[in-house]
């Protein structure tokens, strides 16, 4: 029986594959979860042998953790793309916990939880965590400050209510890929807690003015 002659991968730069690695390792995270991003899982998803892959990242670890980082940096950048195109603070906190609460960041919100739980034994991993959570935090405190400045919020805590609107979203978005509770009113219940951290009258956070 004639042995099956393995596929060489195209001839690329060093710094080629070394994207076209980390792509494959950012879109199996996505597809699969962080816990897939494994050297024989990425080097399959890159169409490469594991020895290459090993050769063009310093460890899994680090690999993980740089995936982590792609995957939450694009989501805040998008985010912030979004902020920009809204015309008040009111606007901008209030389509910031629709488009995060909206159930269609669900491969992102398992990044998350898994990197959580993953970082006690990856100090890599860990360590961008705790940035990329400061990343968010000061996105909303931004916002936060913001509307302090226009008079659109009544708070002297901007960081504090950042931190705590953090932490809601989080974790109402993980309790929703076990699908407990009702997610069609998980967007409602954060805002009108932030509504009330905040000064503004119930509702205040649902109105949906045009995108510019």
């Amino acid at each position: 029986m004639s042995t099956p002659i393995r596929q060489r991968a195209p001839r690329m730069s060093p710094a080629e594959r070394a994207a076209g690695i980390a792509d494959a390792a950012r879109e199996l995270a996505l597809d699969e979860g962080l816990a897939a991003v494994t050297l024989r899982a990425v080097a399959a998803r890159a169409g490469v042998a594991p020895a290459l892959v090993a050769h063009y990242v310093p460890s899994m670890d680090v690999l993980i953790a740089r995936t982590f980082a792609a995957v939450v940096s694009a989501e805040i950048a998008e985010i912030e793309s979004l902020l920009r195109r809204l015309p008040t603070p009111r606007a901008q906190l209030g389509g910031l916990v629709r488009t995060v609460l909206d159930g269609t960041r669900d491969d992102v919100t398992v990044v998350w939880v898994e990197a959580w739980a993953l970082g006690r034994r990856n100090e890599a991993l860990a360590a961008e965590v705790r940035a990329q959570m400061d990343a968010w935090q000061g996105v909303i405190q931004g916002v936060v400050e913001a509307g302090v400045r226009s008079g659109d919020f009544h708070t002297e805590d901007a960081s504090g209510v950042a931190w705590q609107l953090l932490g809601m979203v989080d974790g109402l978005n993980a309790q929703a890929l076990v699908r407990w509770g009702d997610a069609v009113d998980r967007g409602s219940l954060i805002s009108h807690a932030v509504e009330g951290m905040l000064g503004l009258e119930r509702g205040a956070l649902d109105a949906r003015p045009p995108v510019g």
